[in-house]
């Protein structure tokens, strides 16, 4: 897949609501005349699961007799069982792809497209490495391109003055929209990647292999950077234009690149009949759950455009304004105006 195509805007996702009056926040709390009960299943992005989990745990305390299952296997996993019919929800951290809305065509599943915000995806090396600070995303690639499997094994190898030190690797595996995503940005082709590393699905499994050994590297949303920063470091990217942290700031002004990313939730249509399903999705289109987002270390929309995503759910708009492109690269300043304008440029 050519990164050339894959240009995303903060405007883009605020059009991916299309037009129509702002989102008016419905009131989901128990006051309602009948207690909402039932069973929701999430699943998808290991990403997206920190933010998945305090909307849950705020929403089912308030409505103790609705159940919801809610796991972090990968955006992958996460749509292969969504497009399957076991999901009403499935977390995403990069775009449903043309296979993906094929499996769900099959099974005659319409979903709604809503983001959630923004992710600085994060290279964190152990916070007792004072080698590393700043790795350009050449380096990147000749540590993780495939070629380098069973050759590239110490620091030293990736750039020279660097410790004769072994690097082990850890990462999300084939199943993650994560992997998806960093093979996309720092290889250049989605799914390509060496092979001989640590893999996991959890990222908490990252965190610890990276907190436990001093030589180590790897790679996950910042909120796991942000939740272990007495034991992680994160390293800043280059990629031509001098060294750039992750974070809010570097997001928002288009500089981290190309590590920037844009987080959804995808809703089954069929499953927003039922009242307990569309509460919850409504405390993901609430303003308020912009603080959430911050809250966990991602970045959220304006909150313009979550009016508008709340809209586009109100609305029933389904399918995906990305048209089956699967992982998008950049964050740039571009205004794209509506949907049609997003199209023509990811086609291009």
């Amino acid at each position: 897949m050519n990164a050339t195509r894959h240009v995303i805007s903060l405007v883009v996702l605020g059009s991916l609501a299309g037009c129509g009056a702002p989102h008016q926040p419905s009131d989901v709390s128990t006051a309602a005349t009948t207690p909402l009960a039932g069973t929701i299943a999430i699943d998808g992005s290991n990403t997206v699961l920190p933010v998945s989990q305090m909307i849950v745990d705020a929403f089912t305390r308030e409505n103790p007799q609705v159940h919801v299952s809610l796991a972090g296997s990968g955006s992958v996993a996460g749509f292969k069982k969504f497009c399957a019919g076991e999901l009403d929800i499935s977390d995403a951290s990069r775009p449903i792809d043309k296979s993906e809305m094929d499996a769900c065509a099959a099974k005659d599943i319409q979903f709604i497209e809503l983001p959630l915000g923004f992710d600085a995806l994060t290279v964190v090396v152990n916070a007792k490495n004072s080698s590393v600070d700043c790795l350009t995303t050449t380096e990147l690639k000749k540590l993780w391109e495939p070629d380098a499997q069973g050759k590239v094994a110490s620091w030293n190898q990736v750039r020279a003055g660097l410790p004769a030190r072994p690097v082990p690797l850890f990462g999300p595996g084939s199943e993650s929209g994560t992997f998806d995503y960093f093979t996309l940005a720092v290889i250049g082709t989605s799914g390509k990647s060496r092979t001989d590393y640590t893999q996991s699905s959890d990222d908490n499994v990252i965190v610890r292999g990276v907190a436990n050994d001093p030589n180590a590297l790897g790679y996950f949303g910042y909120a796991y950077y942000a939740a272990h920063k007495d034991t992680l470091k994160a390293v800043s990217i280059d990629a031509g234009k001098g060294c750039v942290a992750p974070g809010a700031d570097t997001v928002l002004n288009n500089t981290y690149q190309p590590l920037s990313r844009p987080l959804f939730i995808y809703v089954k249509k069929a499953s927003t009949e039922r009242p307990e399903v569309r509460a919850l999705v409504r405390a993901y289109t609430d303003p308020a759950m912009t603080q959430t987002v911050r809250k966990v270390g991602y970045i959220p929309l304006p909150l313009a455009t979550t009016l508008r995503v709340g809209q586009r759910f109100e609305d029933g708009t389904t399918g995906s304004v990305f048209g089956g492109s699967g992982a998008v690269l950049g964050i740039t300043a571009a205004a794209f105006k509506d949907d049609d304008k997003i199209k023509n440029a990811l086609v291009q």
